[in-house]
């Protein structure tokens, strides 16, 4: 297992990736579109702000990519591919994502989940700090969770 800096050309299949996992809790088509268009990663994106995408075999099986403010840093994009999804890959990655934070002074950040990834965040630490509304769809509320390193 390989985890590294995301290249900027890779935009296109990290947002499919993350389409993807998204579609392993049942959502359907059009809310997977929806979700596309507005997650999509472009280079821009990953060009400037910190993008670790995580390799098994030469294949890419999840990313991960915090954006930093003044006011907050936000877990932005926690993804795995759903064929490694429950096999440890998720712990790994989270792991380097904490890692990487301590190296750069920080010391929490916040993250927004599906009521499906709500479990794996609480079992990695993070604790629900609300719920706000999501971007997808305009009655659907998520959780807010906060994760203190």
């Amino acid at each position: 297992m390989l985890i590294r800096r995301a290249e900027v050309k890779e935009n296109k299949i990290l947002t499919e990736l993350a389409v993807m996992s998204e579609a392993y809790w049942g959502y359907d088509k059009r809310f997977l579109d929806a979700y596309r268009q507005i997650y999509s990663l472009t280079e821009d994106y990953i060009r400037n702000h910190p993008t670790f995408v995580m390799e098994e075999d030469g294949k890419l099986a999840g990313f991960y990519s915090i954006i930093e403010s003044d006011d907050e840093v936000t877990l932005e994009y926690f993804y795995l591919d759903p064929a490694y999804i429950g096999k440890g890959f998720g712990r790994e990655l989270w792991d380097h994502l904490v890692e990487f934070c301590r190296n750069r002074g920080i010391i929490e950040f916040v993250l927004v989940s599906a009521p499906e990834a709500r479990l794996f965040y609480e079992k990695m630490g993070a604790v629900v700090v609300g719920d706000v509304n999501s971007l997808v769809g305009k009655d659907r509320r998520i959780h807010k969770m906060k994760m203190i390193i």
